[in-house]
């Protein structure tokens, strides 16, 4: 089979020598009808067999020499559905088939570096749906809890009721608040068909999300204010989900600190459209060695220990969602003090995501 592969791959050159063999012979016979006598007709049927033979030796070397090369090539074929099979092929003789060899290891490395991505967003996502089970119950058992409560209760007063429908509210909230993420995690991977960017008023989108979570400000002494104006281009649904997130963690993180607590959403726009939001909590902090890994995914530090309520989610989807949408992200704090985020919106950016958008969608 390899024998046969390489003749048929060199058909061109074997014709090309055997018209130049032709030609010459045609060359020889004409000086022969030119000078008679001069070239004898031996001399013609050396130089034919000569010709031959030489053709034959050198292809017959230059298959010895490849014939390694095509039984690795082969091999690697009929492996082609094992990763490493492209690592098979290493006896190249040609510079064309070293460079044959090098685009071969180059997209197997390739290859094997999206699989990696690949089996890494699922090990996170897998281990992302069994962690949110696990908060999911959470809530789950405190309601029953409270209900097996008011059942053993005969006639609870109108301020037991009332806490009562509170607890149960709160809890049902966390539900909501964990459906959400794990919605918005399933929408991460197709984001580009979720996006409709447009003009967004980012203090209205303030209000209506601190509005969505006054009754726990209230229940926990928080009280939120929103600061100056801005209108940036970006995507309403994300930027809500990101406010939700940013509250959230402010109610989570400060509702244990005694005494009433601040959170701030200062708005400043700037030219070209651009524009920044620093969302500013009294909360417990956080500790200055947990800070760089605050965007890690499943990552909680101290607080999300102490708490028992962090996924180490939240940020982690903040930052990818900024990253997509062509928005930076910082964060700082001090440790007992507070947190502020910072998102800085530049049009560049997210024309440049839009753009890359629709070259993929066209």
């Amino acid at each position: 089979m390899t024998l046969a592969l390489f003749l048929r791959d060199r058909l061109l050159f074997i014709i090309m020598a055997l018209f130049i063999i032709g030609l010459s012979i045609s060359l020889l016979l004409l000086e022969r009808e030119r000078y008679p006598g001069y070239i004898e007709e031996g001399t013609i049927y050396y130089f034919i067999v000569l010709s031959l033979f030489f053709l034959g030796v050198w292809l017959a070397i230059d298959y010895l020499r490849q014939r390694t090369y095509f039984k690795e090539l082969t091999d690697a074929i009929e492996k082609s559905d094992e990763l490493q099979a492209a690592k098979i092929v290493q006896s190249t003789v040609t510079g064309e088939q070293r460079l044959v060899a090098r685009l071969l290891e180059e997209q197997n490395r390739a290859y094997l570096n999206e699989l990696g991505k690949y089996r890494r967003q699922q090990e996170l996502h897998n281990h992302f749906v069994l962690q949110w089970v696990h908060h999911m119950k959470t809530p789950l058992s405190v309601i029953d809890l409270l209900a097996q409560q008011a059942q053993q209760q005969s006639a609870p007063s109108p301020e037991e009721h009332r806490l009562l429908a509170l607890s149960v509210q709160e809890e049902t909230d966390r539900m909501s608040r964990g459906l959400e993420m794990m919605l918005y995690t399933s929408r991460l991977d197709k984001f580009e068909i979720d996006l409709h960017i447009k003009q967004t008023s980012l203090h209205e989108l303030a209000r209506t999300v601190i509005n969505a979570h006054k009754k726990l400000c209230i229940r926990h002494s928080i009280f939120p204010r929103v600061e100056g104006e801005a209108w940036v281009e970006t995507d309403e649904k994300w930027m809500t989900f990101l406010f939700n997130q940013f509250v959230s963690n402010a109610i989570k993180y400060s509702k244990r600190k005694p005494g009433s607590k601040k959170l701030l959403f200062q708005m400043e726009a700037l030219a070209s459209g651009s524009g920044t939001v620093k969302v500013i909590d009294e909360g417990i902090g956080i500790a200055p060695h947990d800070l760089p890994r605050v965007f890690d995914p499943f990552f909680t530090g101290e607080n999300g220990r102490t708490a028992g309520e962090s996924t180490g989610m939240g940020l982690y989807l903040a930052k990818q969602v900024c990253s997509r949408l062509g928005h930076a992200m910082t964060i700082s704090s001090v440790l007992g003090e507070g947190t502020s985020i910072t998102l800085t919106f530049e049009p560049r950016g997210i024309h440049r995501m839009d753009g890359e958008r629709q070259d993929r969608g066209g």
